[in-house]
């Protein structure tokens, strides 16, 4: 048995997001725009997926954007420290710019797509088995009728997508990350079939222009 349709979606934004900083496991909340993002992506995402069972990253920034989706459903939200974003060790609170300027080598080795060797930073392969472990055990709990909604971060749902699809994630790059509170859609292939999950949809939200989406309500005024 398992969920015939899994949502993996994004959490909402915070003060790092907004600031451009690699969040990795630190645990902030959402921002005034993070919230008003979160009741917005609820409402589209209860419109088209209506869940069995809404599990969460333990990290409060997923968890209350997931609340927000389980309020408009009426279930409860399950967390799961599995479903946590990549950890990215002693980089974690930092800016793009200052992560260059103190560690230019291993830099250039993550932007490349390789495994930087940092303290601390989780490896893609390593982000990828923890992501599926989780996602299957909680799908493998609902029926082929069911819709499965998982609320986790923007690497480590990447990761999970890529190896879900029978892809290996230290290589394979073809997937654009999520924006905040948007989702993938994936389906169960039929028996025996490979990859055993199909990407029906990726990287879809509430349909605000992204310029508008990132900037909050006081951009629609």
């Amino acid at each position: 048995m398992t969920a015939g349709t899994i949502v993996l979606l994004r959490h909402a934004r915070t003060a790092y997001n907004a600031g451009l900083r690699l969040q990795g496991q630190i645990d902030i909340p959402l921002d005034e725009v993070g919230r008003w993002q979160a009741e917005q992506g609820a409402t589209a995402l209860a419109a088209s997926h209506k869940a069995s069972l809404v599990v969460s990253s333990d990290l409060e920034r997923a968890r209350h954007t997931a609340e927000a989706y389980a309020r408009h459903i009426g279930v409860d939200v399950e967390t799961d420290a599995g479903l946590r974003e990549r950890s990215f060790g002693i980089w974690e609170g930092l800016t793009d710019a200052e992560i260059a300027e103190r560690w230019p080598e291993e830099h250039a080795v993550w932007r490349g797509g390789g495994e930087p060797p940092v303290e601390g930073v989780e490896s893609k392969s390593v982000v990828a088995r923890r992501m599926e472990e989780a996602v299957l055990r909680h799908a493998e709990a609902l029926g082929a009728g069911e819709t499965l909604v998982v609320v986790s971060h923007g690497s480590a749902i990447t990761q999970a997508v890529t190896r879900l699809l029978g892809l290996d994630p230290a290589v394979w790059r073809g997937l654009h990350g999520l924006h905040n509170v948007h989702w993938s859609h994936l389906r169960a292939s039929g028996p025996g079939a490979t990859p055993a999950w199909r990407l029906v949809a990726h990287n879809v939200g509430a349909g605000y222009p992204l310029d508008t989406w990132q900037s909050g309500p006081e951009a629609r005024q």
